[in-house]
């Protein structure tokens, strides 16, 4: 059986070109794209295999976060916005 899970993502301009995304929820989720379209949708693929590896060592899948803390002055251009994403229930523990 599948759901739908819902993440925040940060997306942030590379200053050579493309994106870099993170999910802050997901401790070390980051993955890159050309376009902002690209980051998006590479980052729902992160997010799965993230999820994917956590319930295959058998550790918590953590919830959303509540609030995401970004440095302003480090960063370029950033965008924060949430993602969907579609796991599978079999051995999945929620934080």
């Amino acid at each position: 059986m599948h759901f739908v899970r819902t993440y925040t993502v940060v997306l942030e301009r590379n200053e050579d070109g493309g994106y870099t995304v993170s999910v802050p929820a997901l401790k070390g989720c980051v993955t890159q794209g050309q376009t902002i379209a690209e980051a998006l949708s590479r980052v729902q693929e992160a997010i799965t295999c993230h999820i994917d590896g956590l319930v295959c060592l058998g550790r918590l899948v953590p919830s959303d976060c509540n609030n995401v803390q970004i440095n302003v002055e480090t960063l370029r251009e950033a965008m924060v916005m949430k993602v969907n994403v579609s796991c599978s229930e079999e051995g999945l523990k929620v934080a």
